[in-house]
């Protein structure tokens, strides 16, 4: 059975909406789930549920890392955080998996220097997946691990995105593009022209440039680009879904008169929400590091802690970590050649 340590101090909701989550998870996906934070908060937000059965366990942690708190201090002040102990937990075996929603840059903090990195790996990257016009999900990386990148870790990202897109979609042949300001391939900065050239040389699906016009089009799987880019590129995404929700619940409530028309446009509009909504991506996996680690949105709900669970089980029962280690040693020992 996978087991995950999951904080359940980190989110803006927790301890609740993570005690729900790691509920539904092993109701639903039969995972184990340690339950890492201050046991006098959890253990009567546990007993609201019926868990008997369930392979539910609470580890006690001392301390949490707040949002508020800065990443690189709180990493080396709260070594008794619940993302400490569930990275240790995972760093001794006793976990397969860390899920957190807590403080992204102190979660990749703990996960790089407690967990460490592969040995072919010279960054890890953060994917962020997010819905397609084609029904599908496309994977943008590097979304915030890494501030400035070089094109070998450009094309490292390429590498571990493709793996991750394999493993949680089910393609055998992901596309891969680099985001860039035009299509051709002399088009973009010195970047993104010489990542795009490492890339023609791998035996990856790579078909070129990517504008950010053809982003959400579903022509591409695999997007990758450096963490400042790709942050900025998921920051306004967010907003913008945000924004033209806003936007359709106000122009529906105001233009439909008929009460049926109104309901049907209720429904129709629920179903956009639901392709749309972040909660059934779970989270980001941090691709690289030795442990696989997964953090979630900061206002993750239960359904999201679920699915973040999830996609942590499925990275595990893939073997990822080993898929990217050997590719990754595949690919460099090529360039040495």
């Amino acid at each position: 059975m996978i087991t995950i340590a999951l904080d359940a101090m980190g989110g803006d909701h927790a301890p609740r909406a993570e005690v729900e989550g790691a509920v539904l998870a092993a109701k639903q996906h039969g995972v184990r789930v340690l339950l890492i934070g201050i046991e006098s908060k959890l253990r009567p937000e546990l007993n609201h549920y019926a868990s008997r059965g369930l392979s539910l366990e609470i580890v006690h942690a001392n301390e949490v890392i707040t949002m508020q708190d800065a990443p690189s201090l709180a990493f080396r002040k709260k070594r008794d955080s619940s993302v400490h102990v569930g990275a240790r937990l995972v760093r001794q075996g006793q976990a397969d998996a860390l899920v957190s929603a807590g403080n992204t840059g102190a979660v990749m903090a703990v996960a790089r220097f407690v967990l460490g990195t592969l040995p072919s790996v010279d960054r890890p990257a953060l994917a962020a997946a997010f819905p397609n016009a084609k029904g599908g999900a496309s994977v943008l990386l590097d979304v915030g691990a890494n501030v400035d990148s070089k094109p070998e870790q450009i094309e490292q990202f390429a590498i571990m995105g493709e793996i991750y897109y394999r493993t949680i979609f089910g393609a055998k042949r992901p596309r891969v593009g680099v985001l860039s300001i035009g299509e051709e391939a002399i088009k973009g900065n010195e970047l993104t022209r010489e990542a795009s050239s490492r890339l023609r040389q791998t035996s990856l699906n790579f078909i070129g440039n990517v504008e950010g016009k053809d982003f959400f089009k579903g022509d591409v799987d695999v997007i990758v680009c450096d963490g400042f880019v790709g942050n900025i590129v998921l920051k306004i995404s967010e907003g913008l879904v945000e924004h033209v929700g806003s936007m359709l619940k106000k122009a529906l409530k105001s233009s439909l008169s008929a009460q049926m028309g109104y309901v049907l446009s209720r429904r129709a509009f629920g179903e956009f929400r639901r392709k749309i909504d972040y909660s059934e991506y779970g989270g980001v996996p941090l691709l690289g590091v030795r442990g696989i680690t997964v953090i979630g949105h900061g206002r993750s709900n239960s359904n999201a802690i679920k699915n973040a669970i999830r996609v942590a089980a499925e990275l595990c029962r893939a073997n990822a970590n080993e898929k990217i280690e050997k590719e990754l040693s595949a690919a460099t020992a090529g360039a040495r050649a």
